[in-house]
């Protein structure tokens, strides 16, 4: 199981409009909680726990001031997730990681518990947790992945990826771009056949977008 969490929290949230005009989009509230602090209940009992900043970084750093929580400010520019994770490197370690998006919020069991007891290291280089569109509330557009019957992912199909993995980081040091997306490790994964996905059991909300903040909280309130 791995040791370390990143977690990104570094973007503009341009589809939250006027609500991220004057603080980050992971300090955004739903129920009553910062999306952040929402996704950081699900990291407890970890020991190194990451958070990746840029857009308003000052803010975030503020939030977590005496968490234990490490920001990691990305600066002058925003590095996108894998660059922000290369980026973060030195604070995470060499193993594989956990990684978790900030806007979303979940109901039903903890993601990353999930994601360590089907963890195999000797089939897998990335362990995606993915829920089907129908348990994917506020979710706009078509699915990411297809879940093969052998626990491995193509692209498109009716899953969504929920921003919870588990990934290795040995192939962020053959980017030569600074600023790129984990998709490209994701490429090179499902072309050796090593990415690999995983079904969420419950029920996952896209606070993505103003009207994710509603459904999400009435989603909570269903089943929380």
């Amino acid at each position: 199981m791995p040791h370390a969490v990143m977690l990104f929290a570094a973007g503009f949230g341009t589809r939250m409009g006027a609500l991220t005009a004057d603080r980050p989009k992971p300090l955004i509230e739903v129920a009553g909680k910062p999306l952040l602090d929402h996704a950081l209940a699900l990291t407890t009992g970890l020991p190194t726990r990451i958070v990746n900043a840029h857009y308003r970084a000052e803010q975030v750093a503020a939030h977590l001031d005496r968490s234990g929580v490490v920001v990691s400010v990305e600066q002058p520019e925003i590095l996108d997730t894998g660059g922000g994770l290369r980026h973060a490197l030195p604070l995470l370690g060499p193993e594989p990681v956990f990684t978790l998006n900030t806007d979303a919020v979940w109901a039903g069991p903890n993601p990353l518990d999930l994601l360590a007891e089907a963890w195999d290291p000797a089939r897998m280089d990335a362990l995606l947790l993915c829920v089907p569109l129908a348990r994917a509330v506020g979710r706009k557009g078509a699915g990411d992945f297809t879940l093969q019957d052998d626990g491995q992912l193509r692209w498109k199909g009716d899953h969504v990826y929920t921003g919870a993995q588990i990934i290795k980081t040995e192939l962020l040091a053959e980017v030569p771009e600074e600023v790129f997306s984990l998709r490209l490790l994701w490429q090179r994964m499902g072309n050796e056949g090593r990415l690999h996905g995983l079904d969420y059991p419950g029920h996952w909300a896209d606070v993505g977008h103003p009207e994710g903040i509603t459904l999400a909280e009435e989603m909570l309130a269903r089943h929380v």
